[in-house]
């Protein structure tokens, strides 16, 4: 579902339509996972991500002033659940690498495309993921928001506090980390991957909690 069709979604779901709630939950709840489990690192956590992100997004739903950007909103708030999360969790790293600890190599002046996702196949997006992991969290954070999840270089410097000078250097030296590392893949195999994990299926005490969440801003 590309941005046009999220803010159908977000439109169809302010206006009540039946089956819109169902939807925006799937593939949303879906997406936060994916991002939260690269960011925080566990299944566990971004189960809890997951679903205290929705949980806010429905309560906070009559704020969202711009349909069309609403999965920039919905990752701002996705990003702030996921900095709680990691605060609080057993899985948390001891400490982060310092930007200042990298290689000189992370350095390089050339540009740096981003990765063709679409021409990955499921072994290598397994592998992109593992080489995601890897990544110091400040360019992992940049990464996941500018070439995963396609938001601007301005969307992704407001949800994460950043300039957009900033972001751009961020979204830089992790390309070429990430270059360095799938090209050493792809002819030395010296990488090994990490299956992706799919989100637990909501109980039905999950979705109804949701629901009401979404239910008192919508008879509001």
């Amino acid at each position: 579902m590309d941005q046009q069709e999220e803010a159908r979604l977000a439109r169809a779901l302010v206006a009540g339509e039946a089956g819109a709630f169902d939807r925006f939950v799937e593939h949303f709840r879906s997406k936060i996972f994916h991002y939260s489990w690269l960011m925080c690192g566990q299944k566990e956590d971004a189960e809890d991500v997951a679903q205290e992100t929705l949980l806010n997004v429905f309560d906070k739903f009559s704020t969202l002033r711009d349909p069309d950007r609403v999965r920039a909103w919905v990752f701002r708030i996705a990003r702030n659940a996921c900095l709680m999360q990691r605060r609080r969790s057993m899985f948390a790293p001891p400490q982060e690498v310092s930007l200042e600890e990298l290689s000189p190599a992370f350095e390089a002046a050339s540009d740096v495309e981003a990765v063709d996702l679409q021409l990955l196949d499921a072994e290598l997006r397994a592998v992109l993921d593992r080489v995601i992991l890897e990544l110091p969290a400040a360019y992992r954070g940049v990464v996941l928001l500018r070439d995963l999840e396609g938001l601007s270089t301005e969307e992704t410097a407001q949800i994460l506090d950043l300039t957009a000078d900033v972001v751009k250097t961020r979204l830089h030296r992790g390309r070429v980390a990430m270059r360095q590392k799938l090209d050493c893949y792809v002819h030395n195999r010296c990488l090994e991957d990490q299956p992706r994990p799919d989100p637990t299926p909501l109980t039905s005490a999950e979705r109804e909690r949701l629901f009401e969440a979404w239910h008192r801003q919508h008879v509001l």
